[in-house]
């Protein structure tokens, strides 16, 4: 049985889930499991630009975390480890909101072929947010009125991913509360 290790994730290969790398899982766009949070705060969304060094993306503005769960780790603890990980961030309890799949060319022939377990996290009262320099290179809150407008101008700044969350998504993502906040 292979350990859990980073570079090996979930993935459908003859309709058999098993653990791959994940470079080969992109490059082939297999089918793989995927895990996003948004973090809330009102009605701000806490965003992260992805380091320059990521292999797929860099640069883009995307959701508050987003990765793939190592093989056999439940989503719900991948959730949990990776806004520390990426964002210094504990003390939040992700709330299961969805689960969805979407593919995508993310460039350079790679390809986002995931069933993704998406979260919502409220922050309550502030938290220290310490971005690991390795995987983001910039954060900022982001009214969510504010950034759909924003990616409707310039949809270039913006992940694949992201795009199609807010496009076909956001009703289960957010509810209604922000959604109609946002409004008026």
């Amino acid at each position: 049985m292979p350990e859990r290790r980073p570079d090996l994730i979930p993935a459908w290969v003859d309709d058999t889930l098993t653990p791959v790398d994940k470079l080969r899982a992109h490059q082939e766009g297999l089918r793989h499991k995927a895990v996003s949070v948004f973090v809330v705060q009102g009605r701000e969304i806490l965003m992260q630009r992805r380091a320059m060094g990521k292999y797929h993306t860099p640069g883009l503005w995307a959701n508050t975390c987003c990765t793939h769960p190592m093989w056999r780790e439940a989503s719900d603890h991948c959730a949990v480890r990776r806004l520390e990980e990426e964002l210094g961030l504990s003390g939040l309890h992700p709330e299961y909101r969805h689960t969805l799949e979407y593919r995508a060319d993310v460039g350079d022939g790679l390809i986002e072929h995931e069933v993704v377990d998406v979260y919502l996290a409220h922050m309550l009262a502030p938290l220290g947010l310490a971005p690991n320099p390795a995987e983001v290179m910039e954060t900022r809150w982001v009214d969510y009125h504010d950034l759909l407008a924003e990616v409707s101008r310039h949809p270039e700044r913006f992940t694949p991913w992201l795009k199609i969350y807010l496009a076909e998504y956001a009703d289960v993502i957010f509810g209604p509360e922000l959604i109609v906040s946002s409004r008026i």
